[in-house]
């Protein structure tokens, strides 16, 4: 791979309301993603059915047969949708109210109307709602990259708090609203946006291309990613690159940095829910004991919270520093020049913040506690759920051990619950880093670039071996007020920043693109 990023594609992206409007309708599809029963109240989730709708795409079936729809020809000319009501809006009231497996359908249509060069040129293969694109290359044995995206987002918690409705996708002067508008449907837009664009400019890849859009990523991507990247394992698919959502360029969230930072992520830690629980005889509560099951799960939860598992300096981390050193202020870069014999003195100063105790230590987080009927019944049940984040180094096994040792109470019953996975393996960054790098320098201009890893799950560790780089990066600049805004209350993107993101992936397309033929050549 070339790592000449700035010198092509100079223009700059401009949204403007037919672009917005794209991504504004997938914001209006309610792909809301629900917790797995063990987790979540209520009954097992019913099976996610195939789509069956037409596509002008070449569209393979889960056992690999191929057929070319009838609507190919129809949708390469196909006008792609705006604002002036080529599509039936979705409905954009409560998120309850939502049918999930009627608006991934929505969601389906959309894309295909909107891209026909897309759908027309790319062979597109299923996985219930998922989808995966192969876009061949001129040499279509080897493969550049994989890129994903989700189409599923979080429910929304108090619709009152929101500026908009979280499922009307509005656009103003500044902003596109709603809920996955940074999480993570810009991204899904925004690579297919790029792909037309390179598909009208009759570019095509040098090598094949992956697009791989999972529908259920926001619940451990077990009917999506897995499958999807069980299929490329089997195919005997391995790419220069793997690129993910995860990092972002941060404006004022670095302390002491007088710039923006880019942390092009190239891993992410695991993550466990340990259930402590706890049974007793019951009674009135006028003769309690020495101590009820709510007091003692009570205790329980206190210890594991004041004893959290060690801080630690991680090779990514210590690559993270050391790339910040030359923008940092002087004491910190003087205390930084000797990381290898300062690092306890590091990491504590580290754990003095959450956003960066997470990059020290596996964190402890108490989430759910339940117990007890009434005040004047002894409770005969009472049971916590904590969530960890793993940091690479550290393992599932490690934290239930951790959690037994620091509980010390055999009345305690401690075990895993629902999903796990084991953190990244640390790996350092793989040689197609520096593209991104440059890419993201080019689209963003003044920026510092460094490492680091996610503190939550993404789709990508199911893809973890099958690239020689894994980046998590999105070029668009946030505030940490933008950051609460994930899985919050008005999240939205700016115009901007959904400029940048295109951007940047055409010039990534640009960079991965087969180069023009020679005149004469056929000759």
């Amino acid at each position: 791979m070339t790592s000449s990023a700035a010198q092509t594609h100079p223009t700059a992206v401009v949204v403007d309301a037919h672009i917005a409007e794209r991504l504004a309708y997938a914001l209006r599809c309610a792909t809301i993603s629900h917790e797995p029963p063990d987790i979540a109240p209520g009954g097992p989730r019913g099976a996610v059915p195939t789509e069956q709708t037409g596509t002008g795409a070449t569209d393979r079936s889960e056992a690999g047969s191929t057929d070319r729809s009838a609507e190919a020809s129809t949708n390469q000319t196909a006008t792609r949708s705006t604002a002036a009501g080529t599509e039936p809006t979705p409905k954009a009231d409560a998120a309850d109210v939502y049918d999930s497996d009627a608006e991934f359908v929505r969601l389906g249509a959309h894309l295909e109307r909107s891209f026909p060069l897309v759908h027309a040129e790319l062979e597109l293969e299923r996985f219930g709602h998922s989808r995966l694109y192969r876009w061949s290359g001129v040499e279509p044995d080897k493969v550049s990259a994989i890129l994903l995206a989700h189409q599923d987002v979080v429910p929304v918690d108090d619709l009152r708090r929101w500026t908009h409705p979280p499922f009307a996708g509005v656009v103003d002067d500044e902003f596109i609203w709603g809920r996955g508008a940074i999480d993570d449907k810009s991204r899904l837009i925004a690579i297919l946006e790029a792909v037309e664009s390179a598909l009208a400019a009759g570019i095509r890849p040098r090598h094949t291309i992956y697009l791989a859009f999972g529908h259920d990523e926001e619940v451990f991507g077990d009917e999506g990613a897995v499958r999807i990247a069980r299929r490329l394992r089997e195919s005997g698919v391995r790419a220069d690159l793997l690129l993910d959502e995860g990092g972002v360029i941060l404006d004022g969230v670095a302390d002491g940095v007088d710039r923006p930072v880019a942390s092009i992520m190239v891993g992410e830690k695991g993550y466990a829910t340990v259930r402590l629980s706890v049974s007793a005889v019951g009674g009135h509560s006028s003769m309690p004991g020495a101590q009820t099951a709510v007091g003692r799960i009570a205790r329980a939860v206190g210890r594991v919270q004041d004893h959290p598992m060690p801080l630690r300096m991680t090779p990514v981390v210590a690559d993270m520093l050391a790339r910040l050193r030359s923008v940092m202020p002087e004491y910190r870069r003087r205390l930084l020049a000797f990381a290898g014999l300062a690092a306890p003195v590091i990491t504590r100063v580290m754990a003095a913040r959450p956003q960066t105790e997470a990059l020290v230590r596996t964190t402890t987080a108490p989430t759910v506690i339940r117990g007890g009927v009434k005040p004047n019944v002894l409770p005969q049940q009472a049971e916590a759920l904590v969530n960890f984040r793993i940091l690479p180094g550290d393992s599932v096994a490690a934290v239930l051990a951790h959690c037994r040792k620091v509980v010390r109470d055999a009345g305690v019953r401690i075990e895993l619950i629902g999903m796990t996975s084991e953190p990244s393996p640390g790996k350092p960054p793989g040689p197609a880093f520096d593209l991104i790098a440059d890419l993201a320098a080019a689209v963003v201009p003044g920026i510092a670039v460094t490492t680091g890893i996610v503190p939550g799950a993404t789709d990508s560790r199911h893809y973890d071996d099958l690239a020689a780089t894994r980046c998590n990066f999105a070029p668009i600049v946030l505030t940490q007020a933008d950051l609460e805004t994930i899985h919050g209350t008005d999240e939205r993107i700016s115009l901007v920043n959904y400029a940048r993101l295109i951007e940047f992936n055409r010039r990534l397309i640009d960079q991965l693109a087969a180069p023009p033929p020679t005149p004469g050549a056929d000759a």
